[in-house]
């Protein structure tokens, strides 16, 4: 839970710029819709913000993008969570001007963030926050890319302090030469932010209002500028979908580094897919080529094996899965289960120390604890209309390729023959069997042998005439 806001305190609030149309991503969703991890980019963002604590959170959109601060407020913890629309796209300061109406001009600490930059940490947020409330009237975050060509520069003064901000462009040969560069996140005193804003024209080749002329505005007024310095990973800015999936693997390695210091055992690590919220516990292993959806939680002890699919399951202590397994959503499995191979769980609950291992469909059923489902079994679930439940009994023993026509009921300790399709109810120890008598015939074998061959002789085209050598 995100901490609440500090009423002692000048109020921290937020600006995420969204209003980008993202042309370059090819979408009808808006670009920071887009998921990462299995949530939306924007939300990664917001849960950085959230875990400041603060008041307030502005979202600048497009408008009729009011899906976008509607995906926010989940992330955002404590904060109020408004809107404001950008219309017409003017630049980054007018997108700025645009929460004005809701933030007003009020002490603390505004942070200007933007939604396609979804991977910024709460350790630089925090910093940039430190630095402002230290006496800086803003505060920006630089980085140093490996290439340096389209960024503008952060210049620093001897004190290295932020002294201006040069657009590549308007860059001297000895100022390009700095790799020092901006990432257009800030972090600005609420009093002075739209007084500021209100000094930045649109005089310039774009004819667009830049929110990083205020640099140069605070510094011409004698007040102090300060710069922190970032990974270049976390300002990564996604306007397509080459750098989306950029992201995604930077994203699946943070997941993959935190499960590994959690204490779980990734055999092959850039083979396993996780989700923002897979919860895996201690001495857990997962083999390789392992995917986990959204609403995954595996506890101790749990062997997750090879090329397993999981999605919206539970998975108790002790339990092992796979490999090729697959648990939809609503698959509880329970401690010290077996789930093994080409097996599938969905919207069921499997006890503990039940086990499921081989070429099963399991949907909406109960297994009771210690039961054995054998090879080839299937809940039939659906009957074209309605889905219906299965209930097998702990210590019940289902033989192999048995189908369960549900609503069904297989009471405790009960058995029922491999091969038997089982309609009604079966009492607590009852053995049931449906398959049809077995008649042997003496010597059948070799008699169904011949008339086979004899009829497959019948059939073959005739052999073609020799021809002659004359």
């Amino acid at each position: 839970m995100s901490p609440a806001p500090d009423l002692t305190k000048p109020a921290l609030r937020a600006v995420i710029l969204a209003a980008g149309r993202g042309t370059r991503m090819r979408s009808a969703r808006p670009k920071v819709l887009h998921p990462l991890a299995g949530r939306p980019m924007v939300q990664h963002l917001a849960a950085a913000l959230a875990a400041l604590g603060p008041a307030e959170i502005v979202v600048v959109t497009a408008p009729g993008e009011g899906e976008v601060a509607a995906a926010v407020a989940p992330a955002a913890g404590a904060a109020t969570v408004t809107a404001a629309a950008q219309d017409p796209p003017l630049g980054t300061g007018h997108a700025v001007l645009a929460a004005k109406p809701a933030l007003g001009s009020r002490p603390g600490t505004v942070l200007v963030v933007y939604g396609d930059t979804p991977l910024l940490s709460e350790t630089t947020l925090r910093e940039m926050v430190a630095r402002r409330e230290q006496g800086a009237a803003v505060v920006v975050v630089g980085f140093r890319p490996a290439d340096t060509a389209a960024y503008g520069r952060l210049i620093l003064d001897a004190a290295g302090t932020l002294a201006r901000i040069v657009e590549h462009r308007d860059a001297s040969a000895e100022e390009r030469a700095v790799d020092l560069c901006n990432s257009g996140v800030m972090a600005v005193d609420g009093v002075l932010l739209f007084d500021l804003l209100a000094g930045v024209t649109a005089d310039n080749a774009k004819g667009e209002y830049y929110l990083t002329d205020i640099v140069a505005l605070a510094r011409g007024r004698g007040l102090a500028c300060a710069m922190v310095e970032a990974p270049e990973a976390e300002v990564l800015g996604i306007n397509s979908r080459r750098e989306l999936a950029v992201a995604e693997a930077l994203v699946q390695d943070r997941l993959r580094e935190r499960a590994m210091a959690g204490g779980a055992s990734l055999l092959d690590p850039a083979s396993v897919h996780l989700s923002w919220d897979t919860a895996i516990g201690q001495d857990v292993i997962i083999e390789p080529h392992v995917f986990c959806g959204l609403g995954v939680a595996i506890g101790d002890n749990v062997v997750i094996r090879a090329f397993s699919h999981l999605e919206g399951a539970r998975i108790k202590a002790g339990a092992i899965v796979g490999p090729f397994a697959r648990l939809r959503p609503g698959a509880r499995i329970g401690e010290g289960v077996h789930i093994g191979n080409f097996v599938e769980i969905k919207n069921a609950g499997i006890e503990a120390g039940a086990k499921v291992n081989h070429l099963s469909y399991v949907g909406d059923a109960r297994v009771g604890a210690g039961a054995n489902i054998g090879a080839g079994t299937i809940t039939c679930n659906y009957d074209g209309i309605a889905k219906h439940h299965t209930d097998i009994g702990a210590g019940a023993f289902i033989g192999s390729n048995s189908a369960l026509v549900a609503p069904v009921t297989i009471g405790d300790g009960a058995m029922v023959g491999a091969g038997s399709t089982i309609a009604g109810t079966v009492a607590p120890g009852a053995l049931a069997v449906t398959r049809a008598e077995q008649k042997e015939f003496a010597g059948g074998a070799e008699r169904f042998r011949t008339r086979a061959r004899a009829r497959v002789a019948k059939k073959a085209p005739a052999a073609p005439a020799p021809r002659s050598k004359v």
